[in-house]
């Protein structure tokens, strides 16, 4: 397994990361007594960075993963968990919501400090708020020993420059917005350099998109994006390559990108995900596959307020 730094935090997380939404069920029914051996599984090959939240799962995946790192030693992992959103459509950036819910991540989760604390979906919230009032609170947590750094999260680019540009941030969280289908995090990756935030990759599998079978009922993709996806998957198949591989490959092959997560609540599927990453990138496939996905390249889909959607 490689490590790399991720940003002005110091560090050294593995290229592959552990999210652990899929513990709160989100992709469907979990088995949790091998969702937990997913975990010790993820640790046993290398992987030392775990992001979870409580909106996955209404906090099960909080919970669920809390009873795994019972049995793992503090010094074997990095914890990230998440504020403001805790429902598909609930949301509370407020400062006493946000400390109200560290101090409830950390009793699930059975740690007394979170190494990342992210304000999840900022795009949902009034940045104003995030600035002056959610990021000062969770710093104050810092000063307290509960947590150590603290990022932000969110679809569209646009929201990180305008956050960072304005407030401290030491890390971020982009998801869909590296992967197969839509590179556009590289527009912003230099930016993000220059101050020296960590770059965290999420669905690198585009939530679902890049994994051969038809999209989740919910996902916002358009069905243009949803059929070009499929063609690719397929395309994969006939060349005897799991797209996952090529999508997991591609994801962990940028440098500037400290690490990607993957989720699942399979031990059998962590293994195969973190073989799949450490193979070498398959250029000649990368380029065909990218050929078939060109007509609906960094294409994607709204998310948030429309005053913070603007990409």
């Amino acid at each position: 397994m490689e490590y790399r730094i991720l940003g002005k935090t110091g560090l050294s997380v593995s290229a592959l990361s552990f999210g652990a939404s899929t513990l709160g069920g989100v992709y469907g029914a979990i088995d949790e007594t091998d969702a937990i051996r997913t975990v010790y599984t993820a640790i046993d090959l290398g992987i030392n960075f775990i992001d979870t939240s409580p909106y996955y799962g209404v906090t099960k995946a909080e919970t669920v993963l809390g009873k795994a790192l019972k049995g793992i030693p503090r010094s074997a992992y990095i914890l990230s968990t998440k504020v403001g959103r805790y429902d598909v459509d609930r949301f509370d950036f407020s400062v006493e919501r946000v400390i109200a819910s560290v101090e409830e991540s950390l009793l699930r989760l059975n740690v007394e400090m979170i190494d990342i604390i992210h304000c999840h979906d900022i795009e949902f919230g009034s940045f104003d708020q995030i600035i002056h009032e959610t990021i000062p609170a969770l710093r104050k947590l810092q000063d307290q020993g509960k947590v150590r750094f603290v990022g932000i999260t969110g679809l569209p680019l646009n929201i990180f420059p305008n956050v960072a540009d304005r407030v401290e941030v030491d890390t971020m969280i982009s998801y869909c917005k590296y992967c197969l289908n839509d590179t556009s995090l590289e527009d912003i990756i230099p930016y993000l350099k220059s101050k020296d935030i960590g770059i965290i990759n999420a669905s690198p599998l585009a939530m679902g998109l890049l994994t051969g079978n038809p999209a989740p009922a919910w996902h916002p993709a358009s069905d243009a994006i949803k059929i070009a996806c499929l063609k690719a998957a397929d395309y994969c198949q006939s060349k005897g390559v799991d797209i996952i591989q090529l999508a997991l490959s591609f994801c962990v092959s940028h440098p500037d990108i400290a690490t990607t997560l993957t989720s699942t609540a399979s031990s059998e599927a962590i293994k195969r995900s973190v073989r799949w990453a450490e193979t070498p990138l398959d250029e000649a496939l990368l380029a065909e596959v990218q050929a078939i996905l060109a007509p609906i390249h960094n294409q994607s889909w709204p998310s948030g307020r429309p005053e913070n959607n603007l990409r």
